[in-house]
């Protein structure tokens, strides 16, 4: 599990070695919400794909190491020109696991993934300018309309839908015709 104390700790940790992150996911909704609705199993975070190598190296320094590759991962090359990996899970010994996503920025800030997905699927310099608070510290977030984008095209475990319907409740987002079902019923199924 990660609490919002460790999310916090590792954020400022990369904050202090100069590695932008955004929080997606649970946590990065949790942070649009400014609460914490649930326990986390991990803290999912876009990056970008320069930062991925210095990024694991730094936190293999405090414990964390290699756990999964996802199956969308592309390998690409960095600015350094090196490979490096753009879809995968770091953990450590105490189980708190990272869920890594790696993208580059062009030239108007938008952020183009380097994993395998839709094409022409962005994040747009304005769906990277939300900000979150994770127990009041400030952190960067997707917008919620994204977030509730990034949790389509696949079945919705149960303990996400409250999540989805709390940005819907707080920001009005609409949710997508595949969930119209959650917000009539609040459940899943």
């Amino acid at each position: 599990m990660v609490s919002a104390e460790d999310a916090i700790c590792i954020h400022r940790y990369l904050d202090t070695h100069a590695i932008m992150v955004w929080m997606v996911g649970g946590w990065g909704i949790d942070a649009l919400l400014e609460k914490q609705s649930r326990t986390h199993k991990d803290l999912d975070m876009l990056m970008l794909l320069d930062d991925v190598r210095r990024m694991c190296a730094i936190l293999q320094d405090d414990g964390f190491m290699l756990k999964e590759i996802w199956s969308e991962n592309r390998w690409a090359i960095d600015g350094r020109g090196l490979q490096t990996l753009t879809a995968f899970v770091l953990i450590d010994a105490r189980g708190r696991e990272l869920d890594l996503h790696a993208m580059r920025l062009d030239e108007l800030g938008n952020g183009i993934p380097c994993w395998e997905t839709e094409p022409g699927f962005i994040f747009t310099r304005e769906d990277l300018r939300a900000v979150g608070r994770i127990s009041g510290l400030p952190v960067r977030c997707i917008t919620p309309d994204k977030q509730v984008l990034c949790h389509t095209g696949y079945q919705l475990p149960e303990k996400q839908v409250p999540d989805l319907l709390q940005l819907q409740a707080k920001f009005g987002v609409e949710l997508p015709r595949e969930h119209s079902r959650l917000s009539s019923s609040g459940k899943s199924g």
